[in-house]
């Protein structure tokens, strides 16, 4: 078992400023498959030219982040691939300890860094001699994935463009008996949220508001019953008028646009359409 067994996949959308951070961790002997969404030949050619161990895959739309992984693992001839986001960088010691993971616990479907999010650092810390942790479910961010372990139920669910992908990806796991898990001693530095340029915040936000709402439902239409579908959609869809209105009186155009694409993503995943929209950028 080495670092030839493991090939990184990394799915970016205008990512051009951070990206550099994210390869410059990974160590050059290791294969990576970045998927950008978009025909950016010059970040293709930039990318490819300065890490011999890159190959850039130029979507030539924003497909999103479960599709344009997909791209991406479809291509994956390695026993295990770690998926990344763009905004992540590996420490010296990362790949090691997925592989002294693996050793601990052979069979698994997914391995994940312990530290989900910030208010997790202290339990890591506490923790950081402990055995790997069965959970449910874990964040997109950083899943390093057993290759044999998904050839009979796929990989992501292309229907979502963003959010709730790798619940639904980890419920599917849950429902076939497979095994997900945490490790204490595998640390990846996540900044969140910052996978894109600055630019494109605004834009970026209201299309995060949109689709939240429309994988919510879809999230909860495939897998929930009826009455767990309709508490969400009246919970959601009234806190999503109730705070238009009031930031509507408050003159606060931008929470009010906010809650405004929060309604639509609600009613068009209500209405059975695709999860269509995209950022204007």
């Amino acid at each position: 078992m080495s670092i030839k067994d493991i090939t990184i996949v990394i799915t970016s959308f205008k990512s051009d400023k951070i990206i550099r951070n994210c390869l410059n961790s990974i160590n050059r002997q290791c294969q990576v498959i970045l998927v950008e969404n978009s025909n950016n030949l010059d970040l293709k050619k930039g990318i490819e030219r300065e890490f011999s161990n890159v190959e850039c895959i130029l979507s030539g739309e924003n497909f999103g982040y479960g599709k344009a992984n997909n791209i991406g693992l479809k291509k994956v001839k390695t026993t295990y691939a770690l998926i990344l986001n763009p905004d992540t960088t590996l420490e010296p010691s990362t790949l090691e300890n997925f592989f002294a993971a693996i050793k601990q616990i052979p069979e698994f479907a997914i391995i994940a860094p312990h530290v989900q999010e910030k208010k997790d650092e202290s339990i890591e810390i506490n923790n950081k001699n402990s055995q790997p942790i069965l959970v449910k479910n874990v964040k997109g961010f950083a899943m390093f994935l057993n290759i044999t372990e998904f050839k009979d139920i796929g990989f992501f669910d292309e229907n979502f463009f963003f959010y709730f992908e790798e619940i639904d990806l980890c419920k599917r796991l849950n429902d076939n008996k497979k095994k997900i898990y945490l490790v204490p001693s595998i640390k990846i530095n996540h900044k969140g949220g910052q996978s894109h340029d600055e630019a494109l915040n605004k834009e970026m936000e209201l299309s995060r508001n949109w689709h939240w709402m429309w994988s919510t439902l879809y999230y909860h239409k495939k897998h929930k019953d009826f009455l767990a579908i309709l508490f969400i959609v009246f919970t959601k869809l009234s806190s999503a008028i109730f705070k238009f209105i009031i930031y509507s009186l408050l003159f606060n155009k931008e929470k009010k646009e906010i809650y405004y694409y929060r309604y639509l993503g609600l009613i068009n995943a209500l209405m059975g359409k695709s999860s269509w929209y995209r950022p204007k950028v």
